[in-house]
């Protein structure tokens, strides 16, 4: 029975890790998967365990055996199989909440989410007091049995760790990756009360595989979200990732749904978005021409919008594409007519395959800066020193940052680091967005290098209107300056605390419709 025990405790540690991850994806499909979110479903599963804890201890005392350590294990287990299919209608409501920024409907749906996840953790948390419990046959060994157990449960754990995140999630869902721990630990809960309680027993628990087995049959093919003209949806190791077509525009949207990442329509490029505005950063240089541009860098590439609007303006330059998910560049090529021959995608995080790059680039674009989802390593003086060293003498480095109405402290940190490596920053706003641009520049510039170039365009007849237009914008929404602040540093960059901290105040100012 020992044997057995041992294997129950590492199941169920595995399990109760693999749930916390899944229900990350879970939550983060509606909500996102900022750190606001983890500390969420961190915080309540660790409340869950310690009152599982807790009642394991009393239960064990009171029935010390094998019948009521598997009795409770299969509830457990099959409590935590239900929480996708009960969480599935709130998330729906929820994600329309989220296309209406209804902040009380969103808060609410994420609370009673994280609820449901009370009962089957709990129970989990109930095994390992048990299992020493019922291991306890010599009290001189209390410390070497109890060590014993946590170290396979913990070890457990360790493993449900990465199965959700690199195999199950991205290979069979979410719903599916639920289901799939469920079953395995309500095996090894029939089994047990098959071995060491009765047949009866575990017969009179049978009906619990069968329900969740049915109810995934019949709900199986649903979309998480029906949102209006969504094409296709898929979960990957690191997104939720949805494509939507509107108004003849196809949008690729991530996660919470909230932001456009990358956008395409067969008949223009004009979107009148970030994606123009990498095209400009090169023309504050003095006496700039397209033709200087011999090659590009694209850290956050998504779908490719940047880099077929690129390849427009420029011509047929290679253009180096850095995305950390597989999955976006797939849906990139399928639905963004992401397919240019002189487009290069590198999977992978970007600052260390820019860093590794052996070319140098006129211009690198940096389209990473989302709140609440900033890499912090990316907006560091080291990162910004990568990048100056893989830039010609003329070339220039854009980074999109998005921020919120009143608040530019994240802007002005960035702009701080970058001026401690550039000689020069420019800042612009996109008009009708949350949307800023930061240019720095390997050589000294002037706004009035910029507004000459974009004379001498509009006088030339073969300049692209793409270039003109977004240049013509980013002069007349060129900012004066920038209020200084700290340096961000690979040792200290309080990206978190700036971004939550911005997100949360402007939410709670009532200002979330302008988010849209």
């Amino acid at each position: 029975m020992k044997k057995y025990i041992l294997l129950t405790v590492f199941i169920s540690g595995m399990t109760t890790l693999a749930s916390e991850l899944t229900a990350s994806r879970l939550i983060g499909n509606v909500f996102g998967t900022s750190n606001l979110v983890w500390a969420s479903i961190i915080g309540l599963i660790l409340i869950y365990l310690t009152v599982g804890y807790s009642l394991g201890g009393k239960w064990a005392d009171q029935d010390p055996t094998p019948k009521a350590l598997y009795r409770t294990l299969a509830w457990g287990a099959f409590t935590l199989g239900l929480v996708p299919y009960i969480a599935s209608p709130v998330l729906k409501f929820a994600a329309n909440a989220a296309e209406l920024l209804n902040v009380g409907v969103l808060i609410g749906a994420f609370a009673a989410v994280l609820i449901l996840f009370s009962v089957p953790i709990t129970l989990l948390g109930t095994i390992s007091p048990f299992a020493i419990r019922l291991s306890m046959d010599d009290a001189s060994r209390a410390g070497n049995i109890s060590g014993n157990i946590y170290a396979i449960s913990t070890l457990g754990s360790f493993i449900g760790t990465f199965v959700p995140v690199l195999l199950t999630i991205p290979t069979i869902g979410t719903r599916n990756t639920f289901l799939l721990f469920s079953l395995t630990l309500l095996s090894v809960a029939l089994i047990g009360l098959w071995k060491f309680a009765s047949q009866r027993d575990a017969l009179r628990y049978i009906w619990m595989p069968l329900i969740l087995v049915i109810i995934a049959v019949v709900t199986a093919g649903q979309s998480l979200k029906n949102n209006l003209g969504q094409i296709y949806e898929t979960e990957s190791q690191y997104n939720y990732v949805q494509v939507i077509q509107s108004n003849g525009y196809t949008l690729l949207r991530l996660n919470d749904g909230q932001g456009i990442h990358s956008i395409y329509h067969p008949n223009t490029m004009q979107y009148g978005g970030p994606w123009e505005q990498f095209l400009v950063g090169y023309y504050f240089n003095e006496n700039a021409k397209t033709s200087d541009v011999k090659r590009i860098a694209i850290v956050g590439s998504a779908a490719g919008t940047a880099a077929r609007l690129a390849t427009a303006v420029y011509g047929e330059i290679p253009i180096d594409g850095f995305e950390l998910d597989p999955a976006i560049v797939e849906v990139g090529k399928k639905y963004f007519d992401m397919n240019m021959d002189n487009f290069n995608i590198t999977i992978g995080d970007g600052r260390w395959n820019l860093e590794q790059s052996p070319y140098q680039y006129e211009i690198i674009a940096v389209d990473a800066y989302r709140p609440p989802y900033i890499p912090p390593h990316m907006t560091t003086l080291e990162f910004f020193s990568i990048c100056a060293s893989h830039l010609t003498e003329s070339g220039v480095l854009t980074i999109n940052v998005g921020s919120v109405p009143g608040d530019r402290r994240l802007i002005d940190g960035l702009a701080t680091t970058m001026a401690s490596i550039f000689p020069s920053v420019h800042i612009m706003d996109i008009p009708g967005t949350l949307n800023t641009m930061i240019f720095a520049t390997k050589q000294t510039t002037t706004k009035e290098n910029f507004v000459v170039n974009l004379a001498a365009l509009l006088q030339d007849s073969s300049a692209n209107p793409l270039l003109t237009n977004a240049m013509q914008s980013t002069s007349a929404n060129l900012k004066d300056g920038y209020t200084t602040t700290e340096i961000f540093t690979d040792d200290r960059a309080p990206i978190e605390w700036i971004v939550n901290d911005m997100v949360i105040r402007f939410v709670v100012g009532g200002n979330v419709e302008s988010l849209q």
